[in-house]
C-alpha cells in the first residue's frame, strides 16, 4: 500500500488534514477506512517510533473470530508508512513499500491490541521499519517492511 497520488490539493488528503489530538489519520484513506484507523488511539509518537492502540473491526475476522491473516499486512503497511512519516506536519515525499515479511506467533483476537512501529535503519531514500503487534501484552506478530521514498 502506498499513498495514492492525487491532483487534489494536500488539504484534500486525509493524512494532510489536521488530525485530532491522539489520532493518527482522518477518515478518507481507503485502506485506513477498512481498518477503521481514524478510530485508533496514538499512545506514543516521536521520530522513528509510533505506538498505537488499534481495534479489530468485525469485517476483518476469520471464521474463528481472529484477525484474518491477509489483513495483517494492511495493518503493517499502514503503520510502517506512518512510522516513517514521523512528524505529521513535516513534508515527506510519496512512499512505496518494496518488501514486507510477516511472522505470526499468536492470533489477534481483539477487541483491542497494540501495534508498535520503529524505524531501525534509514539510508538515503530507503528505510527498514520493524512492526510488532501485541495482544494482551504478548508479542503476536512481527514484521519487517522496506520502504522507499520515491523521487518527485
Amino acid at each position: 500500500m502506498s499513498e495514492v497520488e492525487s491532483s487534489a490539493p494536500d488539504t484534500a488528503r486525509p493524512w494532510a488534514d489536521e488530525v485530532p489530538e491522539g489520532r493518527l489519520v482522518n477518515e478518507g484513506h481507503s485502506a485506513g477506512n477498512v481498518l477503521e484507523a481514524h478510530e485508533w488511539r496514538v499512545l506514543q509518537r516521536e521520530p522513528g517510533l509510533l505506538r498505537i492502540e488499534a481495534h479489530l473491526p468485525a469485517a476483518l475476522l476469520n471464521p474463528r473470530g481472529q484477525l484474518f491473516g491477509g489483513f495483517t499486512g494492511t495493518y503493517v503497511d499502514f503503520v510502517s508508512l506512518y512510522t516513517r512519516r514521523g512528524d505529521p506536519t513535516s513534508p515527506r515525499g510519496f512512499q512505496s513499500t518494496i518488501n514486507m515479511r510477516i511472522d505470526y506467533f499468536e492470533p489477534i483476537t481483539g477487541p483491542t491490541f497494540e501495534i508498535e512501529g520503529r524505524v531501525i535503519n534509514e539510508r538515503g531514500r530507503n528505510a527498514l521499519v520493524e512492526t510488532r503487534f501485541f495482544q494482551d501484552g504478548v508479542l503476536a506478530v512481527y514484521a519487517i517492511t522496506t520502504m522507499r521514498e520515491l523521487a518527485d
